[in-house]
């Protein structure tokens, strides 16, 4: 669907050409919550204001993700909107608070079935998702235009299992025992949830995209806590099904899908309408690449018979940030040789953490940059 409001040129497209599988001059770049709690001018922000309070307000949204644009001028090759995956059971109806220290905070968890029915208020006359959260269509739109072109924008949502790993557990957990109770007491009524999960997703990506959203990521945060098995089951089947409408709806928009820690899943990731797959620094590139061009192998993209271009993201372990420059340009270096020049887009295995130094942040970016540089025309001379 095309969006309706005029935009600035884009200037930087080469994110997209390479999500598109298309010949590019050296590899792109971001990161994973670039923009955020890393970076001292959003401190400074949220010294003054709570997280959700910047999410809901489009002008702190679009400030804070044009920072990381800003500060790594010429470094970055996408902007991601400042925005939070627990947007929709908010707007679902959940309480919700961002606590130091802890991370989201559900005051009201669902425990049993008839909670759904007594805290949500989606199946409610009058509900719309677009109205809901048309404060993030905002903020995109907004950002934009302050993005100026220079890089393109994402939007994105989380993933249905994992919201409703949240909805049902109230915080992040080492065991997901509560959610994953859900499954096994609850089957139908897990469906049914994640079935209502899917279809406000689904909406809502298309929405981000008629604002201005010019690639969307899926992220499926813990998609590692499901067994194979189970993530065939209660993923995968929803993850299919915003593929496949959002491809219906937004052929031309490049979609990422990052399940993190479910690595033993790409086969059945690979075959499913996304663009892009993005790995965590659990899996080796060069075995990744052997497996999904494998399980790719007669996947056509579209009625003419292409072949859909086998793209990978990823996936410095987050932690090598901590390390000495020399050892981040060494580890990107290993990464960027690993992957190769074409169709890999690079981004860390996981997202910015609230300790890492903006400054080796700006190493790996560099390191990124000059590497897959060297490399394009290594092969180009060849």
């Amino acid at each position: 669907m095309p969006h309706s409001v005029e935009f600035p040129e884009l200037v930087n497209d080469l994110y997209l050409r390479a999500a598109r599988g298309e010949k590019v001059e050296r590899t792109p770049v971001w990161c994973m919550r670039q923009a955020g709690r890393y970076l001292p001018e959003f401190r400074a922000m949220r010294a003054e204001h709570n997280f959700f309070k910047v999410c809901r307000s489009p002008e702190l949204a679009t400030e804070v993700t044009v920072q990381p644009i800003d500060r790594y001028e010429g470094l970055l090759d996408a902007a991601i909107i400042f925005s939070d995956i627990l947007v929709i059971p908010q707007a679902m109806g959940m309480d919700i608070e961002m606590v130091p220290g802890k991370g989201p905070v559900f005051g009201h968890p669902l425990r049993t079935p008839s909670d759904i029915e007594a805290f949500l208020v989606d199946t409610k006359p009058g509900f719309s998702i677009d109205v809901e959260l048309k404060y993030v269509y905002d903020a995109i739109t907004m950002a934009r235009h302050r993005l100026a072109g220079r890089v393109p924008l994402f939007g994105f949502i989380g993933a249905p299992w994992t919201l409703l790993a949240y909805m049902i557990e109230g915080s992040g957990s080492k065991t997901f025992s509560q959610a994953k109770r859900w499954l096994w007491k609850y089957p139908k009524q897990t469906h049914q949830l994640l079935e209502r999960i899917t279809n406000l997703s689904i909406r809502f990506l298309i929405g981000q995209v008629n604002a201005g959203a010019q690639m969307l990521q899926v992220f499926d945060s813990w998609a590692g806590e499901l067994g194979p098995q189970d993530f065939s089951t209660f993923a995968l089947p929803y993850l299919k099904k915003i593929a496949e409408e959002l491809k219906a709806h937004c052929p031309d928009v490049p979609l990422t899908v990052f399940a993190k820690g479910a690595h033993y899943a790409l086969e059945e990731l690979a075959v499913l309408p996304f663009d892009v797959i993005s790995l965590d620094w659990t899996i080796d590139p060069v075995e990744a690449r052997k497996r999904v061009q494998k399980a790719r192998e007669g996947v056509e993209y579209n009625a003419a018979g292409r072949r859909r271009p086998v793209v990978l993201q990823g996936n410095l372990d987050p932690t090598i940030l901590f390390a000495d420059p020399e050892i981040i340009r060494l580890r990107t270096k290993e990464m960027i040789e690993k992957f190769g020049s074409t169709g890999h887009i690079a981004n860390l295995g996981h997202g910015m953490m609230p300790d890492h130094d903006p400054e080796h942040l700006r190493v790996f970016l560099e390191s990124v940059k000059d590497e897959s540089t060297k490399l394009c025309c290594s092969k180009n001379n060849k």
